[in-house]
């Protein structure tokens, strides 16, 4: 085995050994910093209520240290890893999402319901938390629990000043349970 071979068969091992031992509570202070719980709103004119409920866990980091998002992933063993703010000329940073309803169930939420958050980003995760269950019981098929997932995302992450939409109108009579308005020069998807 000839000297590359061998450095880099030890820095593989050593980044394995590294992943296998990233301490949980480093995570949960990581993602009380630099993540995000959201629930995202896409216009889908395929369904019933006209709107996708697309509840997602980010974490973000720049690209020059995204090695984290790396480590955070193999923990979880789900999600994926993208830039930020894909199609920007400037783009700096990596973000780490998770969308898949069965991951946040298993995986995520039950983690930072050990690993508690501290700061005021706790009271998103129970939102959240609140709004993924709702889901996978099926609320969000019903008007009312469909309006009762909606009012509830949009009191996440101070009132949702950061969404790209925004509910400005619940109407019975309307075919259309929500209209979209998009805030200027937002993404589709916004991370802390």
């Amino acid at each position: 085995m000839d000297r590359f071979t061998s450095e880099n068969a030890s820095s593989a091992d050593n980044q394995q050994e590294r992943l296998q031992k990233i301490d949980p509570w480093y995570i949960s202070g990581f993602v009380d910093g630099e993540g995000t719980f959201h629930v995202a709103l896409a216009r889908r004119t395929d369904l019933p209520k006209k709107w996708a409920i697309i509840p997602e866990f980010h974490v973000s980091q720049h690209r020059d240290r995204a090695l984290v998002l790396e480590e955070i992933q193999t923990y979880f063993g789900c999600g994926t890893i993208r830039e930020n703010h894909r199609g920007r000329a400037n783009d700096v940073t990596r973000v780490f999402v998770v969308r898949n309803r069965r991951d946040l169930l298993d995986k995520i939420i039950p983690f930072f319901r050990q690993y508690h958050l501290r700061s005021e980003k706790r009271h998103d995760f129970q939102a959240f938390a609140e709004i993924v269950s709702a889901m996978e019981r099926g609320s969000h098929h019903s008007d009312e629990g469909f309006l009762s997932i909606v009012r509830r995302a949009l009191q996440m992450n101070g009132g949702g000043k950061y969404r790209k939409r925004k509910i400005e109108e619940f109407s019975e009579e309307s075919s259309e349970t929500v209209r979209q308005t998009p805030l200027e020069g937002e993404d589709t998807v916004r991370t802390a």
